[in-house]
């Protein structure tokens, strides 16, 4: 090789060398020491070693600042690549927070631009690490527009192909509306932070009131904004969490999602569950209990846990096969749905259904929550989007009535009326407009109101029985065929595997129509 070729070679090793320095040794090792990890410390905890390619190490800035042209970094602040997890491939990018505080410049946000693009074209998910303090402000509305592309590309995949959110530092402004875009969202807890304006301009925060974690932490956004799916531990555990929520998904809207070898029989019987539930209807129980009872090996992913946790959400399989599960939780507010519930819960019904995942419902749901804080919160909007999405949905829809199936929530919750695919209940169960009770006091208030007050109590617990013989009963909604059957607890893993089994040559046609307008 001649000294031409020599020196050309030197001067590319030298060029790779100051791309993976980033903003410089020194600033690394302070990020280091703050406990968190570098862009390329963080892909390669989340990616199988050796497998990533990187893309677009070159780039850099344009801009036109004399600072900053003197400081021209190898990368422009993000690394951007493709790799393996556990053998699948997957595009990725990771902020550099060493490089003008992760910020994002004009270039920087057309290197995920094209990475996301690229993503879409193969078929394979994309999983992005965010680290960074918003839009830079030596671009000016240069770096808008290069955040506008990177914006329309993130919406372009929605539905098209998973897309996963890790926020490992402090993440603002627009770039905090990118990582919502995604399907899942796992913040750091320590931290992981997202603001949509600044914490040193909010108010609040300058006048003491609240702290930035109290503001924009991981969990406030666990518990209050409902935008964290997960809180990691740690950023080893934030790309174990990622590796395990892909673990559930396909590569791409058109195939169907991966399959598990299990040592857990589909003819396993659930002996415990009646143990679980209790007979007094009115006594709260945990129904993910129930969930861990019937699905694979115990396993539950619940997503949003500490959120709306009136309602329970997740992934686990059956028989090997990802279905995502949905949930009443009658151990808060009795499993009545609010806003918050049906939200948390049309969201993931709508992911479930853009990725070929089938739906099974644990149904134990006295009604939607009654309240001036509801109605003026409009519960009648949101209420009809969990509702909308279960009606929407095409792919395999599963239902278990446990317990209460009352009124408009048991509707919203994939009866059979919105072309449920397999409803079975429990012989405990109870389907009708209302609870026995208060359907009582409403229908025979006079004639309760009639009998003298030492009979009253007799009359009405006489007429309640009745209202439950002649609505309530799981065989009234079976003899009309809006249940497929009335099981016993014991055999709900058996008969749910065997309906997904037949289900999973479901093909569903409608007529054509750009999308529904659904009540957003």
């Amino acid at each position: 090789m001649d000294s031409q070729a020599n020196d050309a070679l030197e001067d590319l090793r030298a060029k790779r060398e100051n791309a993976r320095l980033g903003g410089g040794l020194k600033r690394q090792e302070a990020i280091r020491s703050s406990g968190r990890g570098t862009a390329r410390d963080r892909i390669g905890l989340l990616l199988d070693e050796g497998s990533f390619l990187e893309v677009d190490a070159f780039v850099t800035h344009r801009t036109d600042d004399h600072n900053m042209f003197l400081h021209q970094t190898l990368g422009d602040g993000v690394v951007t690549g493709q790799g393996t997890i556990e053998g699948r491939r997957v595009y990725c990018f990771a902020q550099d927070f060493s490089v003008h505080g992760g910020s994002m410049g004009e270039m920087h946000a057309l290197k995920i631009a094209k990475i996301i693009e690229m993503a879409e074209r193969a078929k394979a998910p994309l999983i992005a690490m965010w680290d960074g303090g918003g839009q830079r402000a030596h671009d000016g509305v240069n770096a808008l527009a290069g955040t506008g592309e990177m914006l329309d590309r993130l919406v372009q995949c929605s539905g098209r192909i998973p897309m996963i959110s890790i926020v490992l530092g402090p993440v603002v402004g627009v770039s905090a509306l990118a990582a919502s875009l995604s399907d899942f969202t796992i913040l750091g807890e320590e931290h992981g932070q997202l603001f949509l304006s600044s914490p040193l301009e909010t108010p609040e925060v300058i006048s003491g009131e609240v702290d930035a974690a109290g503001l924009g932490g991981a969990n406030l956004h666990a518990s209050r904004s409902g935008i964290a799916s997960l809180i990691a531990d740690d950023e080893e555990d934030a790309c174990e969490l990622a590796a395990t929520l892909l673990s559930y998904l396909p590569d791409h809207n058109m195939a169907d999602p991966p399959e598990m070898v299990t040592g857990d029989p589909p003819t396993r019987l659930n002996e415990t569950l009646q143990d679980i539930v209790p007979d007094n209807p009115n006594k709260p129980y945990d129904m993910v209990r129930v969930v861990e009872e019937i699905v694979d090996d115990g396993a539950f992913m619940e997503l949003f846990a500490a959120y709306a946790d009136n309602i329970i959400i997740g992934f686990a399989r059956m028989n090997g096969a990802t279905v995502g599960v949905v949930g009443n939780q009658p151990k808060v507010l009795a499993g009545c749905l609010d806003i918050d519930a049906s939200i948390k819960a049309a969201r993931f019904i709508r992911t479930c259904d853009a990725f070929n995942i089938p739906l099974v419902t644990f149904e134990d749901v006295p009604g939607f929550l009654p309240g001036v804080v509801q109605e003026w919160g409009g519960i009648i909007r949101h209420g009809a989007k969990l509702l909308f999405a279960y009606a929407e949905a095409t792919v395999p829809k599963l239902t278990l009535v446990t317990r209460k199936a009352y009124g408009g929530a048991y509707l919203a919750m994939s009866c059979k009326h919105l072309q449920s695919d397999y409803n079975v209940a429990w012989p405990t169960a109870e389907l009708a407009v209302m609870g026995a009770e208060g359907a009582v006091n409403i229908i025979h208030r006079r004639e309760i109101g009639a009998v003298p007050d030492e009979e009253k109590e007799n009359v009405r617990l006489r007429l309640v029985d009745e209202y439950k013989a002649k609505f309530g009963d799981p065989y009234v909604a079976a003899r009309n065929g809006w249940l497929d059957d009335v099981i016993e607890p014991q055999e709900s893993r058996l008969r749910l595997c065997r309906a997904l089994n037949i289900l999973k040559s479901k093909r569903e046609w409608s007529p054509p129509k750009k999308h529904g307008n659904i009540p957003l």
